[in-house]
């Protein structure tokens, strides 16, 4: 009830800045968004235990989106999936949702009760992706996340499958793997570089970092990764320095893990709570997991990515967004355009 009380305080707030913009101006600083959401977004003083029960309450559930300034993902998101009115009414009919900007300095009190700025609760949340969506129960607790963008048809089905309860009887990638299949390739793209069977991964001294790819048949988001971003230069430029293995989602082959395990791919897969196709999952030479990729990323994200974990840049930088805008600014300061979407 709290929480609720404090969102009609701001609207409150809200209406007498259109009222009494002097008055406003002094009273009520502006608490920007990443990017501009949806009117139907909540203001909220993000005490988030207070909103996961005020919202449990109305028989819904709290819906956290993490945005930035310039990302275009973020845009696709509000553009293409939060413009539909399917995917808007069950967001608005089963989830309070509530904006975070990732760079943010708006003080966030997480569920046990610790308090940090936006940015802060970000690095605690593991964030490496814009749009991230994390989802809570009336608990707080996180029961599904979504990293990075991804198209309507998924989103809606993670709506579903949230606002449905469904995280005690089934897991969010079996849920997803029983959508009908998207208009794309029946089988699996090949690439050159892939590396071949017997599949030992295990990493040994001296050896270059593992990159392992999940993907699907019938995967649209698959067909295009092939064929627009691996034939770009600069990822060409970055493939090389990488053990590449590319595994089906469900595939049984067996193979030698990065750690020394042996078991099917499709085992591993689920070890790796792999969700979503494709994914890349990034191990070092000491076969431990250093960095994923799990959403959808355009040609120039994913040559980044690739030059992330090659160059070691994960060590010293541990939040992937930074790493991008650093590079991003080092290439226009240099005279050289930056194309984030194409």
């Amino acid at each position: 009830m709290a929480a609720v009380t404090r969102r009609r305080s701001i609207c409150s707030l809200c209406l007498c800045g259109a009222l009494c913009p002097g008055l406003a101006a002094t009273a009520q600083q502006p608490s920007p968004h990443a990017i501009d959401t949806p009117p139907w977004f909540t203001e909220s003083f993000l005490d988030l235990k207070e909103e996961a029960a005020a919202a449990a309450g109305g028989g819904k559930r709290v819906m956290l989106y993490f945005g930035q300034d310039g990302c275009p993902y973020c845009r696709e998101l509000m553009t293409n999936s939060f413009s539909q009115k399917t995917i808007v009414d069950k967001a608005r009919k089963d989830f309070v949702a509530i904006a975070l900007n990732l760079f943010g300095d708006r003080e966030v009190t997480w569920t046990d009760g610790r308090r940090m700025s936006e940015k802060d609760f970000a690095r605690l949340m593991k964030v490496q992706f814009t749009p991230t969506l994390l989802f809570l129960d009336g608990a707080g607790r996180i029961v599904a996340r979504l990293n990075g963008y991804h198209p309507p048809q998924r989103l809606s089905a993670v709506l579903d499958y949230v606002a449905g309860g469904m995280e005690n009887r089934v897991s969010l990638s079996e849920h997803l793997a029983g959508l009908p299949a998207d208009t794309a390739r029946p089988s699996l793209n090949q690439q050159p570089f892939f590396l071949k069977p017997p599949f030992d991964l295990m990493r040994r001294a001296g050896s270059r970092p593992l990159a392992v790819i999940f993907e699907s048949r019938s995967c649209q988001a698959c067909d295009e990764m092939h064929a627009q971003g691996m034939p770009r230069a600069e990822v060409r430029a970055q493939l090389p320095k990488f053990d590449v293995a590319r595994f089906a989602l469900n595939d049984p082959t067996e193979v030698i893990t990065a750690s020394g395990q042996r078991r099917s791919a499709a085992d591993w897969a689920r070890e790796l709570a792999v969700v979503y196709t494709p994914s890349w999952v990034f191990f070092d030479a000491a076969g431990r997991e250093v960095f994923r990729v799990d959403g959808y990323l355009r040609p120039f994200h994913l040559a980044t990515s690739l030059e992330y974990v090659a160059s070691g840049a994960y060590r010293s930088e541990p939040e992937f967004q930074r790493y991008i805008r650093a590079k991003t600014e080092r290439l226009r300061a240099a005279g050289r355009p930056v194309e984030l979407w194409k």
